[in-house]
């Protein structure tokens, strides 16, 4: 496999010098807690703007992405480095495939991430899809079966097509919390997670426009119809989410295979032998020593020993 190509951060020019300047300060603020390398993995469904939401980051259009055109069929990791840190970007293919999550693509996203570790994991889903259903639960289910709970304290929900205004009349932030939080109640079946799963209150939510539509403030940057600038808004929640004293997710052959399942349940063995011998070995030899005991002895086995007992 050829080596990841790691090239200098020139998107980053890009932006508005106010977004430059809050980049720089997040990313400065990361190495001082010696955080020199950032992997954040992209996930969800198909359609909702993953590549976008990677391209917006990095400044360029690195993954490709057309309306037309279904998303690529493999992940695709992007390197980005500047003054000695290093941003890697994971784009990964829809989880949904006919209703269903789509197994062969799930098992080419854990081939890909074996032996990286996740610093961050980014859910994609869109703000004006107003409803959840069976589908949101089962990616999931599908992410937290593959990566364990722990990847959902590393985990920031990211909603795209932020640029609406909201149906019947709903204030616009309203309208955010009551989607953020219908999502992030699935999102809890889905992964099974309890409070104490959580090391975090809750799961970050963050919003996105990567359209050309989206509205500038006056410092030319990039705004929500609250006035958030996002994608500054969106790197400085990632940052909350990597100093939140949880750990990175490795991923190893264990975690993408699961337990091998020659070795379940090796441990109980001498348990188990034990028990037999108290339960069943150990009562058997008491009572056939018993049965032997009470046997009566044939005549001529008396006779024998009476004869050997005599003295001539």
């Amino acid at each position: 496999m050829a080596s990841q190509v790691i090239r200098e951060w020139m998107g980053i020019q890009q932006f508005p010098p106010a977004t430059q300047t809050k980049l720089l300060e997040l990313l400065g603020k990361l190495k001082q807690e010696n955080v020199n390398t950032l992997t954040i993995l992209v996930m969800g469904k198909g359609g909702v703007g993953k590549s976008s939401t990677v391209n917006s980051i990095i400044g360029e259009k690195v993954v490709p992405v057309s309306t037309f055109q279904s998303e690529g069929p493999r992940p695709m990791m992007v390197s980005r480095t500047r003054a000695g840190f290093t941003l890697n970007i994971i784009d990964t293919p829809g989880l949904i495939e006919g209703g269903y999550v789509n197994d062969q693509a799930l098992e080419l996203i854990k081939r890909f991430l074996l032996n990286k570790t996740i610093d961050v994991l980014l859910y994609v889903d869109r703000l004006d899809a107003y409803r959840v259903d069976n589908l949101d639960k089962q990616v999931v289910k599908a992410i937290t079966d593959t990566f364990g709970k722990e990847i959902w304290n590393r985990a920031l929900v990211v909603l795209t097509h932020a640029q609406l205004s909201p149906p019947d009349g709903l204030n616009y932030d309203v309208f955010f919390s009551k989607r953020s939080e219908a999502l992030l109640k699935v999102v809890c079946l889905g992964a099974r997670l309890k409070k104490h799963d959580m090391q975090g209150s809750t799961i970050p939510v963050a919003l996105v426009e990567n359209s050309g539509r989206c509205n500038k403030n006056e410092s030319d940057e990039k705004v929500l119809p609250n006035g958030t600038a996002w994608i500054p808004n969106l790197v400085k929640t990632i940052t909350e989410v990597v100093f939140n004293g949880s750990k990175a997710v490795y991923v190893d052959k264990k975690l993408i295979e699961g337990p091998n399942p020659d070795e379940k349940g090796k441990i109980f063995i001498p348990f188990i032998l034990a028990l037999q011998y108290l339960l069943v070995v150990k009562p058997m030899v008491r009572a056939i020593k018993s049965d032997i005991a009470k046997e009566s002895r044939p005549a001529w086995e008396l006779r024998d020993t009476n004869v050997a007992g005599r003295k001539f």
